[in-house]
């Protein structure tokens, strides 16, 4: 790493081979390779783990984090909107004052995100251009919060999601929940008041985050979590592992409705939470059927017809295309009984059945206690969609 040598001189490196080295791979438990340590101040005791960063940029930053500042000290606007414009993401604190728990706990998750740049700031200038709430008479914060703020620019969405998403949720606590509501509302103070308090019991278990809805730049996280504007306020739980999405059952955003919703998550109560479109009257008038979530699973698991369905996201350009194909795909097998032509938005319904890691996505379900046949994904042309239908389950 030359750049971080000159970006850190004082930092000595080195490098071990474990495989020769077993007292030393038992004494700091290397389970994985490669594991990289950062020991401070000479002591072999607790070193710090540098978990999930590749990229020699990224680990620059990291290690300067962990050595200095490990957030930027916004006083002006200028200098804020130059972090929001430098990166796809980026994460501004807006606190009553810099010395604080609620400080040292920002600064100390920038450190562990070298992913993203962060910044902080306790102006009441700054504070006011950005929306956030002041309390009547004190000119000060309500609360003290961050806000993750998304660069969208172009047309390549499915690069920048795929891109981006790893970074948003990529952190050491695998459970977050998050509050959607507009910070400007009549109701924030008492809503964030308690959001605070139940943050504060759960510390550790779960990462509490608050989505304003009034910023038009988090569109992708409403859109993520099918959050719309009649929703609001509204809660939800994202484990990050299995990515199972929860909703808390109660309407209003209470001590003990937060509470009750962690607790319950926590001891593997809370039901996962599957959004659905209604299903269409007209869903089997065309030729190509229209799936939704609530009629996914009647339709495909069947045991007299062959199902061949299209996972597609509606921003996706190449899911554009092939809808156009499967059209014709659906016209060529409108007559036949046994073959079933589907289609389902997955951006707008939950699939538990379905395990999926792109778009567009193909699957064809054949007839009968046959397993599931998982034709193909990405770009295809008609005569290999016409060959997957036609295959009936016998061949990719």
């Amino acid at each position: 790493f030359p750049d971080l040598k000159k970006e850190a001189p004082r930092i000595q490196f080195g490098k071990i081979d474990v495989t020769h080295q077993h007292d030393l791979r038992k004494e700091f438990n290397i389970q994985a390779f490669p594991t990289v340590k950062f020991f401070v101040n000479g002591s072999r005791e607790d070193p710090i783990d540098c978990k999930g960063v590749r990229k020699a940029s990224t680990f620059v930053t990291w290690v300067k984090r962990r050595t200095g500042p490990s957030t930027v000290l916004i006083n002006s606007t200028d200098q804020a909107e130059a972090i929001i414009k430098a990166d796809d993401l980026a994460v501004i604190g807006f606190f009553r004052e810099l010395h604080s728990d609620s400080v040292e706990v920002f600064c100390e998750t920038a450190r562990d995100v070298p992913e993203m740049p962060f910044g902080m700031t306790a102006s009441e200038d700054i504070c006011a251009n950005y929306g956030v709430v002041t309390a009547v008479g004190y000119g000060k914060p309500v609360g003290e919060f961050f806000r993750l703020y998304i660069n969208f620019i172009g047309a390549d969405v499915e690069s920048f999601v795929s891109q981006t998403s790893v970074k948003i949720f990529d952190v050491p606590v695998e459970n977050h929940i998050l509050l959607f509501t507009p910070t400007n509302s009549e109701t924030f103070s008492e809503i964030y008041e308690n959001y605070q308090s139940a943050a504060a019991e759960f510390r550790g278990k779960i990462l509490f985050v608050l989505v304003d809805t009034n910023e038009a730049r988090n569109g992708r996280i409403f859109e993520y979590f099918r959050i719309r504007d009649i929703d609001v306020p509204a809660v939800r739980i994202l484990n990050l592992t299995s990515e199972a999405k929860y909703k808390m059952p109660a309407d209003e955003v209470t001590m003990e409705n937060l509470k009750e919703f962690c607790q319950s998550y926590l001891n593997g109560k809370a039901k996962q939470h599957l959004s659905s479109e209604e299903i269409p009257q007209d869903w089997d008038k065309t030729p190509v059927k229209v799936l939704v979530g609530k009629n996914f699973n009647s339709i495909i698991f069947n045991k007299t017809m062959n199902v061949f369905v299209m996972f597609y996201a509606p921003w996706s350009h190449e899911c554009r295309k092939l809808l156009l194909i499967w059209d014709e795909l659906g016209e060529q097998y409108k007559s036949h009984k046994d073959v079933m032509i589907a289609k389902i938005d997955v951006t707008a319904n939950d699939l538990l059945s379905v395990g999926l890691d792109r778009y567009p996505f193909f699957t064809l379900f054949p007839a009968g206690p046959q397993h599931q046949v998982r034709s193909c994904w990405g770009r295809l042309d008609y005569t290999k969609l016409e060959n997957a239908a036609e295959s009936g389950g016998e061949n990719n």
